[in-house]
């Protein structure tokens, strides 16, 4: 017997679906420092150009370069 296909439907609470698309939001490249990593402060991905590390809870942590506010602030400005 023959399975049946389902496409990827998100739910109106957008919260559910019944099968979810191959792959990840976040391409994979082929240098390891085009990467992108989140912010443990902030949460947000960004590339590993962007991001420094810190020492917080005793364990170096990547967080935004300088703060995550003022790198916010300067890429806001540099959006046309």
């Amino acid at each position: 017997m023959a399975k049946e296909t389902t496409k990827t439907l998100i739910e109106a609470d957008g919260l559910r679906y019944k099968s979810k698309a191959p792959g990840s939001p976040f391409a994979a490249t082929s240098s390891f420092g085009a990467a992108t990593m989140s912010c443990f402060l902030c949460g947000k991905h960004r590339p590993r150009a962007m991001l420094k590390s810190r020492k917080l809870l005793g364990k170096s942590q990547p967080v935004c370069a300088p703060s995550c506010k003022e790198l916010e602030e300067q890429l806001a400005t540099k959006k046309p």
